[in-house]
């Protein structure tokens, strides 16, 4: 990665040259936990409160409301997006996060950036109606549009580099355990 001290695509390149600096000379600061809270508002809706993150330890507080529901032919009111549609916005959004800092470290601008991602559910696993049918998806189908100062093989890199760093693509592509249980 080339040090920058400029401002591009909005990101403050010498503030993200700093902060994996410091990571490197104290591992400590790379701690983070991230957490919210979802209450049931009856029928498929639910509200999830986002109250704050913790970097290196230090409480960083928040204020947000998620509100999902689903559409009415799954039972919901369609008041919201749903869960899967949260799902692929958090995925997009990190993708293009690190896609666009890792643009910028590497001093190419970019014009604009877009990110479609879609997949299929069968139903029959979610209800239950086929234990051969998983729940969830079996694939999930990316594709960046990228107009910037690049070549295709420096967007290409950009996108390994994604691949390899983004904690929601990795959140996706391993499988991450999971400890669900019923509060005592």
């Amino acid at each position: 990665m080339k040090t920058a001290t400029s401002t591009i695509n909005g990101i403050d390149t010498r503030a993200l040259t700093d902060l994996v600096e410091g990571i490197k000379s104290d591992p400590a600061k790379a701690m983070t936990r991230f957490g919210v809270t979802t209450d049931w508002k009856g029928g498929a809706r639910t509200d999830t409160r986002v109250e704050g993150w913790t970097l290196a330890g230090e409480h960083k507080p928040k204020d947000f409301t998620i509100k999902i529901d689903e559409p009415e032919e799954l039972l919901g009111a369609n008041q919201f997006a749903n869960p899967q549609e949260y799902l692929f916005a958090a995925v997009n959004a990190c993708l293009a996060a690190t896609f666009v800092a890792a643009c910028s470290v590497n001093g190419i601008e970019l014009r604009s950036l877009s990110i479609q991602t879609e997949g299929d559910i069968d139903l029959r696993g979610f209800l239950a109606i086929d234990a051969r049918v998983p729940a969830g998806y079996e694939s999930v189908r990316v594709v960046f549009h990228a107009d910037a100062d690049a070549t295709s093989k420096q967007l290409d890199d950009i996108l390994e580099h994604v691949r390899k760093t983004s904690p929601n693509y990795f959140n996706l592509v391993k499988p991450v355990r999971i400890d669900a249980r019923l509060a005592s």
